[in-house]
């Protein structure tokens, strides 16, 4: 019996000492996470402001070059016959691209907001006593939910509005004129509402792009780690690259006029590489680590994400393939999922660098 107390007091003593050791190790981890936010990332071989800079400005144009192509390949093909967004070979194109912008809001920028606003530079609470990412990205998903419906509701009840232009022929000569008129009427009032919703797409996809873009050249700008510039470049260069394509093929189906279209292709394509310049130019006083910066790009991270996540699955590839032409034609529509699957894992592979 008392072999048995002694035993109980042994096993009670070696279970607080654990729970004390272990909690002083986590409470050091915590103060050194804290010390480092304060004093800033320490001096290695990979920080180098000289070497940095070079591949900064390097970055800045492979990443603009990359940009222009990607999204103005579908624009400048669709002059091709073969390439035109009705043509089995565009379809089978956005759909690796859509798997790209799918991965990017999973792979890239929510992960990279759970680091963020889960960072131990951060207080602990509320920041790690609350999911916000995910909070932060399901509230983005359902406004641009908002914003596409919203859109669309304004733009059939303008053109519901908008007075008739064609005038009914009192003649029976002309009867057979007005019928075909009539019709031509119809096929264009059932094409309008799919023209417009490829409109919105097109810009809320932008805008979700642009926020992203903006983030990652921000961070890679004040960077001095010229060892995660380097894989930040090819890597980039790849992402804006298939993401401007699936950008693109947006913008070529919503038929924009050549100045709106213009528009669109040069703020995708500027928006890395000044942000990179930014990033540069505020390495002096901007600190990646500092609270206010963690909780801005954490935030807008999370937005992007929700946005870029909805966009993909709802707008890009639950359209398409839930769409005509796909639900069709089944051996198209098994290429297009393996163009999805491609796109996706290529990405994914790609948040191993970036």
């Amino acid at each position: 019996m008392a072999a048995s107390h002694q035993m109980y007091k042994l096993v009670t003593i070696l279970i607080l000492f654990l729970s004390f050791t272990l909690t002083s190790l986590a409470e050091n981890a915590e103060l050194a996470s804290v010390s480092q936010c304060r004093s800033g990332p320490q001096a290695s071989f990979c920080h180098n402001s000289k070497e940095s800079k070079k591949l900064k400005i390097i970055a800045i144009a492979s990443i603009f070059v990359a940009s222009v192509i990607g999204v103005s390949l579908p624009l400048v093909t669709r002059k091709v016959k073969a390439l035109g967004p009705d043509r089995d070979f565009f379809v089978v194109v956005k759909a690796l691209a859509s798997g790209v912008i799918l991965a990017t809001g999973y792979m890239h920028v929510l992960p990279d907001s759970f680091a963020d606003l889960n960072s131990f530079c951060l207080p602990r609470n509320p920041w790690r006593k609350f999911p916000f990412t995910t909070f932060i990205a399901m509230i983005s998903a359902l406004l641009t939910l908002m914003v596409d419906s919203y859109a669309m509701s304004w733009q059939k009840k303008k053109r519901m509005l908008k007075p008739q232009e064609h005038v009914v022929a009192e003649t029976l000569e002309n009867g057979s004129k007005e019928l075909e008129e009539e019709d031509g009427i119809r096929v264009a009032d059932d094409a309008k509402p799919q023209l417009i919703r490829y409109q919105v797409v097109a810009q809320v996809l932008e805008l979700g792009i642009v926020v992203h873009s903006v983030v990652i050249g921000l961070a890679l700008g004040a960077s001095d780690n010229k060892c995660t510039i380097k894989s930040l470049i090819a890597a980039l260069c790849f992402h804006q690259l298939f993401e401007g394509m699936g950008l693109g093929g947006c913008i070529l189906q919503a038929q924009y006029g050549g100045k709106m279209s213009s528009t669109m292709v040069f703020f995708f394509s500027v928006t890395t590489p000044l942000g990179i310049a930014l990033g540069m130019l505020l390495q002096t006083v901007y600190s990646p680590t500092s609270p206010t910066a963690l909780i801005v790009v954490g935030v807008l991270n999370a937005c992007s994400a929700g946005l870029l996540n909805y966009m993909a699955l709802v707008d890009l590839l639950g359209a398409d393939f839930l769409g005509p032409k796909l639900q069709g034609n089944m051996k198209l529509q098994s290429f297009a999922y393996v163009a999805v699957f491609l796109g996706a894992g290529g990405m994914s592979v790609m948040a191993k660098w970036a």
